[in-house]
Order: structure tokens, then sequence, then C-alpha cells
């Protein structure tokens, strides 16, 4: 953790040297105490030197979004994913986010409004990098070329990030001096065709520059390596060419001041060609540096293959480091999200508090797993649990299923995804505990969920879950232990990941079906995710068991098929948020079905498993994007506002 350490020491620095926000017009100015001689910040002083301008470089890394905090990142709780307890009287985290997802969303102060300010300062940050570094001395030439690839990564991930959240942003190509006229901090929002233009020029400058695999593992990791920025560019070129972007014309109205149109909304097709290129070429490159799908080998006791399957499931998000991580976040370290996503699976442990289980998939969310023919349920023409309301564990079911335990008819025959990243009432949950249990093969040992009225995961005050019968199982890695005081809850911790291979692996299938239609290079793709997940390929489970058969043969059946499965494959990671408003899909998400839940104030299941309204959703076309503050519109009249805000 070096690097993070770093990072935070360079944030001081950076801020230190800074003393204009370009857009918003304010900054604060912070001492730069490390090394300026008589407390006088200078740029000098901050290139004088390697030893000085690697704290600068942190500094441009301290500005990276931290996917997975439940108080700063917009995709976990602002979305229909996850639904949280909101009036808790000890929040553990700031619920602002979640807001969003209750549609609080304003224009006088905007919910995650700290992105456009902070990002603008980090681009700030990066331009006064990029404009000084050669004048370091003591620097090599190949140290110099990866330092200037690094921050010119991060200047594009900063202005992606706004342009995702916003839609059309102003560039920030270059630093404007401090004595600048006035109006030269006025900028106007740049179309969204240049902007993603943009940051695909700044990522083929830098990306070939980069190396392969970090030098120091334990100082470097979380540093921009090729593999990531090939990805970037992979994920930036998907997301330009998709219909958000594409050709929307719900945007034709909103102009610049000057009547520039700020989206092009004439569909090109040619976009699907560069973002498939581009998700091979990404692909390609994360197999040379050793990327690959991670599969879970036991290292001191045989598992049955059932279990192998959750748990390389499971450790594919949580295990730190893995062969599939392209990505990892170190500024963002999944600690808290565990503790408020865990259940007290130790049933004789159950005084520990730090355990709150605030955190919880809507009902709607666990229906859209897979049965276990790998196919939606409405489409599984075997399905027969749709009369029932309950059934009873067997046998045949105990290694996810508690035996002789009563749960939803829903919960049975389900995909290996559905039991490996959701804790329900009767569901078996892998734990290593003090006994080593995720590696006992004898299923009455297991972990196991009881959720309803007066059992010992069922709902006791306002402070605790469950919320909506369902657990977020996939944040927790599966070797934390639930310890016996009241506050030890000793957590695994990993860095969020940013970028996984099977995701890679599904936005080069979405492209290449969009560019090609359904050939057998988007089959080949799309089962190696399915077939680590246990599930047959694509041909095989609609042919079979599908509704229909024939779905996987247009381009429009395939295209469900591959935006399923990246739902379902990246569920919890904070990519939902955002894939369902690049599809142009979020109205119909959000406002098809309310957030549901099961009576969790019901001890019997047969009133327990009733299904309850928490919320109703309300998603409108303005929120697509965030609104500009009407602040920033004030004191910047060059800015316009998104429509409907």
């Amino acid at each position: 953790m070096n690097f993070l350490k770093n990072i935070r020491k360079g944030r001081c620095t950076a801020a230190g040297v800074a003393t204009v926000l370009i857009l918003s017009f304010f900054a604060s100015c912070k001492n730069y105490l490390d090394v300026i001689p008589d407390n006088v910040a200078t740029i000098d002083n901050a290139f004088a030197m390697r030893s000085e301008a690697i704290k600068y470089l942190y500094a441009c890394y301290s500005y990276m979004p931290k996917d997975g905090d439940l108080t700063l990142d917009p995709a976990i709780l602002g979305g229909d994913e996850i639904w949280a307890l909101y009036n808790t009287g000890r929040p553990e985290f700031d619920h602002r986010l979640f807001n969003l997802a209750r549609g609080l969303q304003n224009s006088i102060n905007p919910i995650g409004q700290f992105h456009w300010d902070e990002l603008y300062k980090g681009i700030r940050d990066c331009n006064i990098f990029l404009e000084n570094i050669n004048r370091v001395p003591d620097l090599t030439a190949e140290e110099r070329s990866a330092w200037i690839a690094e921050v010119k990564f991060l200047k594009a991930y900063y202005h992606f990030y706004l342009l995702r959240m916003y839609g059309a942003v102003p560039l920030m190509k270059e630093s404007i001096p401090v004595d600048a006229d006035i109006s030269q901090f006025k900028v106007a929002r740049s179309p969204a065709d240049s902007c993603f233009s943009y940051i695909n020029t700044l990522l083929n400058e830098a990306k070939d520059k980069l190396p392969m695999q970090v030098s120091d593992p334990m100082s470097m990791l979380g540093r921009i390596t090729r593999p990531i920025a090939y990805s970037l560019k992979a994920k930036v070129l998907v997301t330009a060419a998709s219909p958000l972007f594409n050709g929307n014309t719900d945007q034709t109205s909103l102009k610049n001041t000057d009547g520039t149109p700020l989206f092009n909304t004439t569909y090109s097709p040619a976009k699907w060609d560069s973002a498939a290129a581009a998700c091979k070429a990404a692909i390609d490159i994360c197999h040379q540096a050793g990327n690959s799908l991670f599969k879970f080998t036991p290292t001191d006791k045989q598992t049955t293959q059932q279990i192998r399957t959750q748990m390389s499931l499971r450790n594919a998000f949580n295990e730190r480091w893995n062969s599939e991580i392209i990505w990892g976040n170190t500024q963002s370290i999944a600690n808290l999200i565990q503790k408020v996503a865990a259940v007290k699976i130790d049933h004789s442990r159950l005084e520990n508090a730090r355990i709150m289980s605030e955190l919880a998939p809507p009902l709607k969310i666990a229906d859209m797993f897979y049965t276990d023919k790998g196919i939606p349920i409405n489409e599984d023409n075997s399905w027969n649990q749709s009369n029932l309301q309950t059934k009873t564990g067997t046998s045949g079911d105990e290694l996810y299923i508690r035996r002789d335990y009563v749960t939803s008819a829903n919960n049975f025959n389900r995909e290996p995804r559905f039991y490996a990243w959701l804790g329900f009432d009767g569901g078996v949950w892998y734990a290593e505990g003090d006994n080593g249990r995720a590696y006992d093969n004898n299923p009455g040992n297991f972990f196991y969920v009881s959720n309803r009225k007066g059992q010992p995961n069922g709902k006791v005050e306002e402070d605790y879950g469950p919320v909506t019968g369902y657990y977020v199982k996939k944040y927790v890695h599966y070797e934390n232990v639930q310890g016996s005081g009241s506050s030890d809850y000793s957590v695994r911790e990993y860095p969020w990941p940013v970028m996984r291979l099977a995701q890679l692996y599904l936005l080069y299938a979405e492209a290449l079906n969009e560019s090609q239609g359904p050939v057998e290079e988007v089959h080949q793709y799309i089962d190696l995710v399915r077939a680590r997940a246990g599930l047959q390929p694509v041909r095989t489970s609609w042919t079979n068991y599908s509704n229909n058969p024939g779905k996987y043969t247009t381009k429009e059946g395939m295209r469900d098929i591959i935006q399923t499965e990246e739902l379902i494959e990246l569920a919890f990671e904070g990519h939902r948020f955002w894939d369902l408003r690049r599809w142009k899909r979020a109205l119909e998400e959000f406002n098809r079905r309310p957030v549901q839940g099961w009576d969790i104030d019901q001890s019997s299941p047969q009133f327990y498993y009733r299904p309850k309204m928490i919320f109703q959703q309300r998603f409108m076309l303005r929120d697509y994007f965030w609104p500009i503050s009407d602040y920033n519109l004030v004191v910047n009249p060059k800015l316009v506002q998104n429509i409907g805000w």
C-alpha cells in the first residue's frame, strides 16, 4: 500500500501549487509543506528534481474516483440494483448518493456535484504536470515517457468520467495561466463526439508507452499499465457507439449559446466497428500480460465441483490482484462495504454489532439471474416454479439451500452465480469462519441464512437489516471471520476492481454483434464467461430450453442475450448504473417494476414470502445526465444546462 500513501502525500503537494479551479472559478489553496523553502509554493520547486516531481505524479492519481465507495460512487446506491436502510439511527456512511435512487436530484445543489469540482481540479493538475515534467533534470528518458503516459491516461479517464455524467463537457486541454483574462476561464461545453475523440487521442498517445506490468508489485500495484489503458480505450469506444451517444435524437435541442449542437443525432455504425477493434486489441494485450478468467483451486482440502465453481465466481471479484483483475483501484479499498453487506452467518455469535446487513438487492434483481438452464426465468420452457410460493430443501439441493428448510420456490434451480453472489433465507453461505467451513464437504456444517422474524438473521431493530430478504454476498470475502466480540469482524480487504477480463470479453461480444451480427466469435467470448459460471453455451441453452429457441440467430436477439449476460456477470460492481444509461434502457428498467422485498416482519414462510413494495422509483428523460449546478451556470454564462433541468 505504499503507492496509496504516496498518493495522499502527493495530493497535498499539488494543492499548494494550484491556485485556480478553472470551471467552478474557485479553489482552496493548501500549504505546500514538504519541499518549499521559506514556505513559498512554486512550480519551479515542484519540478526541480525527481524526488519532488514524483509527488506531483501521485497528486494526479489522487483524484481517482473511489469506485465502490458508498459515499462517493453514484453507481452503487444511485440506481435500482441495491437498496439500503435509510432512516437508520447510526449511519455507517453518507446516504446522499442513495437519494439519486430515491429521485431527489436537483440543480441547486446537485447530488454528486463533487465529481465536477474534484475531477476538474485533477485535470488541472495533470495539465500542470505535463507542461512541466520535461524540466526535471534527473529523470531517465524511459521514466519520463512512462510518467507522461500515466498522466495522459488519468487526464483521459477524468474527462471520460465527467462525460458519462454530463453528456458533453468542457475539454481542458491545457492549463490556463493564473494571470489570464477572466474570459479565458469561461469555457463552453464541447460536443460529445469531440470529447470522445480527445479522450481517445490521449489514450492512443499513452497506451504503448506504459509498461505491460508494474516493475515492483509491492510499491506500484495500482499504477496504470498498458492492459489498463487498452481496456479503458475499449470501454470508451463502446460507450461512444452506444445509443445514449450514437444517434440520440432525444438530445437534439441541446446546444451551446452559439448554436453548436452538443450531440450528433445521426447514428454511425462505424463507431461499433472501431469499438470492436479496440476490444479485441485490449483482449490480446491482457492475454499477453497474463490475464485469464479466475478459477479457484483449493490448496488443502478437496471440494466438489459445485463449490469450486462458487468459489471461482466469488473470488473473481473479491480476491485481490487475482488473474482476472485488469485494473484494481487502490484508492478504494473494500472494507466498509463488506461490513454493511454481510450477514451474521455464524449463529453462535449474534452479538456482533459490526455486521449491519444494510444493503440488499430488490426482488427484480434476484429474478434477473438465470435458471440452471442458463436462460431467463420467463424464457425457460422447463421452469415450473411459477405456481409455487415456497419449497423445502432436499438432499439434492443442500450445496445451495439448507436441507429441510422452507424458502422461496424461486430460489431453487437457479444458475451458480445466483448462489455465489446472493444471500437469501435458507441459502448456504460458504465462509471460512474459525473452522475452515468454506472447504467442508459436509453440508450439515455449512453456514446458512435464516432470515424470518424471530430467527437468527431476522429483523430486530431499525438500524439493522434485512432490507429486502436478499444480501449482496459478492462483496464479502469468504475468509472474513465473524468474531465472538460485539465488534470483532475480521475483513479481508481488496482494491475495488474497475475492470475484469470477463467484462472485456462481454464488451467485445457486444461490439462485434453490433458490428457484424451474431458471428461465431461473438459466441466464443460470451461462452467463455458462461462456461466459468457453470453454464452451457448460448446455442445449447436456447435451443434446448428456451421458448424462443432461435433468439441468438438475430442481432437483436443476441443483443438482448449479451446485455443480460453483462447485467448478471457484472452485478453489484457499479456497471449496471452506467450500462442501463448507455443502452437507453434506464427509463424502462427503473419504471417497469417497483423496488420490492419479501415481507421481512413475518415469521412464517406463508406470510414472509409475499412481495412487499418498498419504493416506487421514477426515472425521467432528464435523469440520463446530471444537471450542471445553477451556481456554475451563473459564474460561467457559456455553460448550458442539460435538458429537463
